[in-house]
């Protein structure tokens, strides 16, 4: 996918409303947006977007028209309120099937305003952990950990409170009136965020037995089989069907695999990773939850800020996933995680 700017992507979006438009409509609307805009910039912005087959050109002069080549699903924004007034049954899905074409448009996800927003938080963060000492750092990854392993465990139904499980990961102490399962997946979550924080290193290249002893790890004790499944799943709350063989999961999972090593952006690598493997389900269960831990121990293989998704309302993180599977939009998720990362910055390390 290549690097676009604002204005190209407000004409992505225009695009994204309506099925064809003129070159006079796009005009009309950008217009609106930007007064310094002129002609020839239209010119010169859609015929950059069809270079990079985000956009098709149809018909010739005046009949000419502009519409969205598949290749700009990842960019499509959708009105996510809309989209989920009808329920799973009525929404018109665009891909029901695992697309693994999405695999050649998993670069350059971030805008240019995008990256200079997140490196600049980033050097915050970096330089604020420079004065801490080591006492103080432990505490704040104490805090992260605590918090990670109960929001993750909340998006999965968990029902275990902060303040309960706080109580479990520094005492050891159940809540009355949980089942045993509960404590578990949480101190699961405790197990494998002890593991990145104490390997570092060991992430800064990710393998299939590296993703492989992470979920391991997330789900030990809790009657899931390890390795890659070898039977069909179904996903609650939508009717995308993800991949049932084996030799095609562990084929996506090698691909997710290079295009994570492949990328030169360390919160691209993360956000890619929390998704697809989310996407392509290659476990029993535990999905999203390795998702989430893959994309911590990259980024703090690499000196960012690790994610604790304190803030992320749970319905809504579910439907930004499900949006990635339905109609292979990466935006509302990208919009997510942007948010949270900013979050995490802003309330840890202070």
């Amino acid at each position: 996918m290549a690097k676009i700017s604002k204005r190209q992507q407000n004409i992505i979006d225009f695009l994204s409303d309506n099925d064809t438009a003129s070159r006079s409509d796009i005009e009309g609307y950008i217009k609106n947006l930007d007064d310094n805009f002129s002609k020839p910039t239209l010119i010169r912005d859609l015929n950059y977007l069809i270079q990079q087959n985000l956009v098709k050109k149809s018909g010739s002069a005046r009949n000419t028209t502009y519409s969205l080549s598949n290749n700009s699903d990842l960019f499509r924004k959708i009105d996510t309120e809309k989209y989920f007034l009808k329920e799973v049954d009525e929404r018109k899905i665009k891909y029901p099937y695992f697309n693994f074409e999405v695999f050649k448009n998993l670069k350059n996800l971030f805008s240019k305003d995008e990256i200079a927003e997140l490196d600049l938080i980033t050097k915050s963060f970096q330089d604020k952990v420079k004065t801490y000492s080591e006492t103080e750092l432990k505490k704040e990854y104490e805090r992260i950990l605590i918090e990670l392993s109960w929001k993750s465990s909340k998006i999965e139904g968990n029902t275990y409170t902060l303040l309960d499980t706080e109580l479990l990961i520094k005492e050891n102490i159940e809540a009355k009136g949980h089942k045993k399962e509960e404590a578990t997946m949480i101190l699961n979550h405790k197990t494998a965020l002890e593991y990145i924080f104490k390997n570092r290193e060991y992430f800064e290249n990710i393998t299939l037995r590296k993703i492989e002893e992470l979920h391991r790890l997330l789900v030990e004790d809790l009657g899931v089989g390890f390795g890659l499944r070898q039977k069909p799943v179904g996903i609650v709350g939508t009717n995308y069907q993800p991949l049932s063989n084996q030799l095609q999961i562990r084929d996506a999972m090698e691909n997710l695999v290079d295009c994570i090593n492949n990328s030169d952006y360390t919160i691209e690598k993360a956000l890619i990773a929390v998704l697809m493997i989310s996407y392509i389900q290659p476990f029993e269960d535990g999905n999203k939850r390795t998702g989430r831990i893959l994309a911590n121990a990259i980024l703090f293989a690499n000196n960012y800020c690790p994610i604790s998704y304190r803030s992320v309302s749970e319905i809504e993180y579910k439907k930004a996933v499900v949006i990635f599977y339905e109609m292979n939009s990466l935006d509302y998720f990208k919009r997510l995680f942007i948010e949270q990362y900013k979050f995490a910055v802003e309330k840890y390390f202070r």
